[in-house]
């Protein structure tokens, strides 16, 4: 297939881009800066912008829509904007020029409302429980778009769930510098078990996703390795692979929350230059536990991971 991804100049984006050319795809791409991506077809662009987006999807099979505003804080309206406005703009340009197939990128955190997710598949994405904008407004997005599943178009909506590997600048990056600095606290002894996906894991996924649509069109579901680990154990194993010390001091997760509220209230009078050091989402996050069943997922798109976490932590500590 000819197949457009926006965002493939992000970390999983450009994993995708490799996934859907090594699968036979001829992949075009749209994003705000050039991808880098060898063999790409690069548009310049936004999915904020009508005629940009148009002229991107114009005689592609099929979208992996990856382009969204990822952060932990900042402006509500430009999280509007980009997630869900720009996703309306993606799906109203891909209706009018026949695209059929669409894999939309979401979240879990679409459907996290603070408390612990153990075992679950995907649940409903409920924008109005969703905590922050940021998953407030993904969990729009993935709603505006498994609505329009139907007789024209197939639509599935995948959420991976706290990718990494090699070459992150953002999860790995900010875990290894705080840690490297003594600012990575755990939360309650780091002992709420979680899921993570390895990036090669959520790209393959995602293509196996985009071969499959038409059978599982309509359907959300969550993608992860299916090794829930305890997030203190899985931030040692990232800081040993950087080589420095895996964070030892441990902190109520309810001061974690409210620490969090505080610093929230404070980035949105005066944010600072990178990510807030917490947030309550963030807090909630490291201190419940979030890992889901892989059963649908694997069955229905006849996918599994092929990359282990262990596996995964060695190919970070030789990158």
């Amino acid at each position: 297939m000819k197949v457009l991804a926006t965002g493939a100049s992000g970390f999983l984006g450009r994993a995708v881009v490799v996934a859907l050319q090594d699968a036979g795809h001829e992949v075009r791409t749209l994003q705000r800066r050039p991808s880098g991506m060898a063999g790409a077809d690069d548009r310049l662009g936004s999915v904020t912008d009508p005629d940009a987006t148009a002229s991107a999807v114009t005689g592609v099979d099929a979208v992996v829509h990856l382009a969204a505003k990822v952060s932990l804080a900042g402006d509500p309206a430009e999280f509007q904007a980009v997630n869900v406005e720009g996703t309306r703009t993606l799906l109203d340009a891909a209706s009018a020029a026949g695209v059929s197939r669409i894999v939309h990128i979401s979240s879990p955190s679409v459907a996290h409302a603070g408390h612990a997710l153990a075992g679950v598949g995907a649940e409903p994405a409920d924008p109005v429980a969703a905590r922050g904008e940021y998953a407030r407004t993904k969990a729009e997005a993935e709603l505006l778009a498994l609505g329009r599943a139907g007789a024209t178009a197939s639509v599935v909506a995948i959420r991976p769930h706290i990718v990494w590997g090699p070459g992150d600048t953002q999860l790995i990056a900010r875990v290894v510098d705080r840690a490297r600095r003594g600012r990575l606290p755990l939360l309650n002894g780091g002992t709420a078990l979680i899921d993570s996906t390895f990036v090669d894991n959520a790209a393959s996924g995602i293509v196996a996703a985009l071969e499959r649509v038409d059978d599982v069109s309509g359907r959300a579901y969550v993608l992860t390795n299916g090794e829930p680990r305890p997030v203190g154990d899985l931030l040692a194993g990232i800081c040993r692979a950087a080589g420095v010390r895996p964070p030892a001091f441990s902190v109520p997760a309810g001061l974690a929350r409210a620490a969090g509220s505080l610093v929230e209230r404070v980035w949105a009078v005066r944010p600072g230059t990178d990510e807030p050091p917490m947030t309550r989402f963030l807090a909630e996050q490291l201190s419940t536990a979030h890992w889901f069943d892989q059963t649908e997922i694997r069955r229905d798109l006849h996918w599994t991971p092929r990359v282990s976490i262990d596996e995964g932590l060695r190919r970070l500590s030789r990158a």
